[in-house]
């Protein structure tokens, strides 16, 4: 596989940066949901319900994704990629800076929750249209033998977000203390991401149109929503592109974002070794995505899901059974999954080879949005369901997407499917 030119590795280390920062924006109101908590609602009511409607409003984000997913992936298929992918991480700025700097309950009363949900739903439209409108602009400025790698890489910097993420808490929790986050503290991460989301904005004023669209433009004087065509021609792609979308969303949900609470509540491991412990596993993430593009584009994506598969199953279940018996082996054993939770990054590589370039954006943010939405919020209300059954429900819940992604790897391999075979190493 030959190597990148000087211009896609620009395009791709901008685009990554500007993932980085605008995942950091999305998902830095998890970190301080408890400071949220008691400075938007009022004080006398239960904790219990404090925290249910704190995380409510989070949720609320990733309901608000396919709307604005499927808004501006009708623009981006129509008007352009870039104008959209500058758009979506302006559109994450300013309500970032907005939460930041806004009043709270004590100050505004229960316009203050309103408001909060109000940027919470913004950043969640934001985002919806970021994630595939980035898959899409990346990989229509490389050649088909390196899709696998560019989506990987802007894979490798969304997951990088939460890696900033827990970093930039650990350091406000570090300098200061419970009673001074609340005093005004826990404001500084949403202004600071606030700032990132600028210097995102600018990052991308360096980048041009895809040549993909530029050369499919002179084509697009018609009436037809891409939607309406991507429902009527492709609904095989959407089945298959919402199936891997709902393993995605799935394992980063379970393994990276609920398994550090699990392993406070359910197996007793300490705040500091959870967070140090969760930080490596994400790190590890990164390093995954980036290692499984690279091996798709030399092996194809079908051999390599199968191998990524088995890992994630495997990894999953020792994790959580070595968790059962003690804490021994933690970082090693979450770091191991953490890396093998990376064979996601291969989902977005068949999402955009599934689509045509005319409907490429709206048939990939369709599926993956309605399916990240849908799925990702019902998985921690399915695992918190099971984990009273047994305390190896998110390692069985993980493994059974495991056994569905191997046999979408088999599927793809089976049929001699054009997009198993189009990242082959001997493909000019």
């Amino acid at each position: 596989m030959t190597a990148l030119s000087r211009p896609q590795i620009k395009v791709l280390s901008l685009s990554a940066l500007g993932g980085i920062l605008e995942f950091y924006d999305f998902i830095i109101f998890i970190y301080f949901a408890t400071s949220i908590g008691a400075l938007f609602f009022p004080a006398h009511i239960p904790d219990w319900l404090r925290q249910l409607q704190t995380f409510g409003i989070f949720a609320a984000g990733y309901l608000a994704r396919p709307v604005g997913g499927i808004i501006m992936a009708h623009f981006g298929d129509t008007r352009g990629r870039k104008r959209i992918f500058t758009f979506s991480i302006f559109l994450m700025a300013l309500p970032t800076l907005a939460i930041g700097l806004m009043p709270t309950y004590a100050d505004i009363g229960i316009w203050a929750p309103i408001l909060l949900l109000t940027f919470r739903l913004m950043q969640g439209a934001a985002i919806g249209g970021e994630v595939p409108g980035a898959w899409v602009f990346v990989s229509e400025h490389v050649e088909r033998r390196h899709v696998s790698f560019a989506c990987a890489v802007l894979t490798a910097g969304l997951t990088g977000g939460i890696f900033l993420g827990a970093i930039v808490a650990s350091l406000v929790n570090s300098f200061y203390s419970h009673t001074e986050i609340l005093s005004g503290a826990w404001r500084w991460p949403f202004i600071l991401g606030g700032v990132f989301g600028i210097v995102a904005v600018l990052l991308r004023q360096w980048l041009h149109e895809t040549p993909v669209f530029q050369a499919m433009q002179a084509q697009l004087q018609r009436s037809e929503i891409p939607l309406r065509k991507v429902l009527r021609e492709h609904r095989p792609a959407i089945i298959l592109t919402a199936l891997l979308s709902w393993v995605l969303a799935a394992s980063i949900i379970t393994m990276i974002l609920m398994t550090p609470t699990l392993l406070q509540t359910k197996f007793h491991i300490p705040p500091k070794l959870t967070l140090e412990a969760n930080m490596f596993a994400t790190l590890c993430l990164s390093v995954g995505c980036l290692t499984f593009g690279a091996l798709a584009g030399k092996w194809g994506v079908g051999r390599v899901m199968l191998f990524g598969a088995l890992g994630l199953a495997a990894s999953s279940l020792l994790l959580y059974y070595q968790l059962a018996i003690s804490a021994t082996y933690l970082l090693p054993l979450y770091g191991l999954n953490g890396f093998f939770v990376g064979v996601i990054a291969l989902v977005p590589t068949i999402g955009v080879l599934s689509f045509p370039p005319e409907v490429r954006y709206s048939g990939l943010s369709f599926s993956y949005n309605i399916s990240y939405a849908v799925f990702g919020g019902l998985t921690p209300i399915f695992v918190s369901l099971l984990i009273p059954l047994s305390s190896m429900a998110p390692a069985y819940y993980v493994a059974s997407l495991a056994v569905l992604l191997l046999c979408i790897g088999i599927y793809l391999l089976m049929t001699n499917a054009p997009i198993a075979r189009v990242l082959e190493k001997a493909q000019p």
